[in-house]
């Protein structure tokens, strides 16, 4: 028996990740095309855990930079010889950029403070961190401080699963560009459930500096996230009254158990399912929900973003042997020869 075609909601659309990913895919292919094979840079993957989902990332970004014409090696390591790994990587030259494959340690806490998945994070070399999590990047997103250098020549990376939602965001219309960078979410209410220090938080503080009103929903606490601050929400607010007004809602929950009822969504909302399960019913969503554009995955965008970073970490920081902080305006720069 045939397969019942699903029948949309008007105006209901699914929107895919290669749609989203094609533009930047072709001006990655234009940049890796006009380099010689041997000034093409490399990005070596550190893996030192076995989680599916992390392998399945490692085996596309490979998959993917052989398609692009860009370099990837991927080195799998013990957890405790991955910071002595990666300290190696940082001073080799003939490596442009790292990333590690998480979670690795989880909540396992660090003689530094914090995660000892934070601590790692943080020996990642700012001119080689693909990611954009180390403590340099994290200080300038939170801060919406957007260049590396004073004379706001040199982009500063942004984290490539979140900067993917916001690519969704632009293409499907949600950013404003009448409006001055800085305000295209303006008006907008947004919903992320999840406030991962990886996905969540970083994706909620890009938006809310946009312009947006930002709903971070966890397991146990709402907050809203506006430009610069963060603030408690009213004690009658639901995860499902801050979803009924959204206008994004962004799902990123790393459980096959969790699910959002569709009929919180409202007609004409943008969905956009970041994780690995999927954490609404897609089918359901598409046929009652009038006008809504549902993205069921994003890793495509994400690893095109990965590569766009990498592309940009190897143009900002050519040639520059060592680099200086200068704590007075946020920002590094080459250090003057000796």
């Amino acid at each position: 028996m045939a397969d019942t075609q699903l029948v949309l909601a008007l105006g209901a659309r699914k929107v895919t990740a290669d749609e989203v990913a094609a533009p930047f895919i072709k001006e990655i292919l234009e940049t890796t095309s006009s380099l010689p094979s041997d000034a093409r840079p490399k990005l070596v993957g550190f893996l030192a855990n076995s989680d599916p989902a992390a392998v399945k990332y490692a085996q596309w970004t490979g998959k993917t930079f052989q398609r692009d014409g860009l370099n990837f090696e991927l080195r799998q390591v013990e957890p405790d010889d991955l910071e002595r790994a990666l300290e190696e990587a940082n001073a080799d030259t003939s490596v442009h950029g790292i990333m590690i494959y998480y979670p690795v340690f989880g909540k396992r806490p660090s003689f530094h403070g914090g995660s000892y998945d934070d601590a790692l994070r943080d020996t990642v070399s700012l001119a080689k961190d693909v990611e954009g999590m180390n403590h340099f990047y994290r200080r300038t997103m939170y801060r919406n401080q957007r260049f590396v250098d004073s004379e706001q020549a040199r982009k500063c990376v942004l984290p490539c699963t979140p900067l993917a939602v916001v690519k969704v965001l632009e293409h499907l219309g949600a950013y404003d560009d009448q409006h001055p960078v800085g305000n295209r979410m303006s008006g907008k209410v947004v919903t992320v459930v999840n406030r991962s220090e990886v996905v969540g938080r970083p994706l909620a503080a890009m938006l809310a500096n946009d312009g947006a009103t930002v709903y971070s929903v966890d397991i146990d606490s709402t907050y809203v996230f506006l430009r610069g601050k963060v603030e408690p929400v009213p004690a009658e607010a639901t995860t499902e009254s801050v979803v009924k007004m959204s206008d994004v809602v962004v799902l990123a929950v790393p459980s096959d158990r969790y699910k959002m009822d569709p009929s919180w969504v409202k007609e004409g909302a943008i969905v956009v399912n970041v994780s690995s399960h999927k954490n609404i019913d897609g089918d359901i969503l598409l046929s009652t929900r009038p006008g809504v554009r549902y993205v069921p995955a994003v890793g495509k965008i994400t690893i095109a973003m990965l590569e766009r970073n990498l592309l940009r970490l190897q143009q900002n920081f050519k040639g520059s042997g060592r680099l200086v902080w200068d704590s007075s305006i946020g920002c590094v720069a080459p250090a003057p020869d000796q």
